[in-house]
């Protein structure tokens, strides 16, 4: 699930990425356009609703790819995301619109 909201006093927006909490998977990072694909960069922290989450600033009126990486090396995508376009690596990378 896609979290869009307005930075208070910038013209910036708030993106929080939110997953499932599956106690069988490892660490999950989001990764993307945003952090140049670093899966130690945005690591999702688990919440006490039983979900995961992680929080980016962005810049309005921009399209991000990103993806989840499951630290067994397992790639996920988000159901929400605003659309996919493919990538070279055979698969599909999310993009989430500011």
């Amino acid at each position: 699930m896609l979290k869009r909201e307005a930075v208070k006093q910038s013209n910036q927006v708030k993106v929080t990425f939110v997953l499932p909490h599956d106690p069988n998977q490892g660490r999950i990072s989001v990764v993307g356009d945003f952090n140049q694909w670093d899966p130690a960069a945005t690591r999702m922290i688990k919440r006490p609703n039983n979900t995961r989450s992680a929080s980016v600033t962005l810049d309005p009126g921009q399209r991000y790819r990103f993806r989840y990486y499951v630290d067994d090396g397992t790639w996920l995508n988000d159901d929400s995301a605003d659309a996919y376009e493919p990538n070279e690596h055979g698969s599909q990378n999310c993009l989430v619109i500011t």
